[in-house]
């Protein structure tokens, strides 16, 4: 796997982790919402460490 394909990866998988993580906050909400709204942080979180992993291997 090339560099750039890494990079693309990386970037789309922070894209759905941000899809991810509001997703799991709105839905998941109802049954127990301090779960849920702690849930849908950590999964945020995951989207600046996968761009930031995007623009290392980007590598321009």
């Amino acid at each position: 796997m090339n560099k750039a394909m890494i990079s693309r990866t990386c970037f789309i998988a922070s894209l759905v982790s941000v899809a991810f993580s509001i997703a799991t906050w709105t839905l998941v909400g109802d049954s127990d919402p301090a779960h849920a709204e702690r849930f849908g942080i950590f999964v945020g979180l995951w989207a600046p460490t996968l761009m930031g992993m995007a623009n290392h291997f980007k590598g321009d």
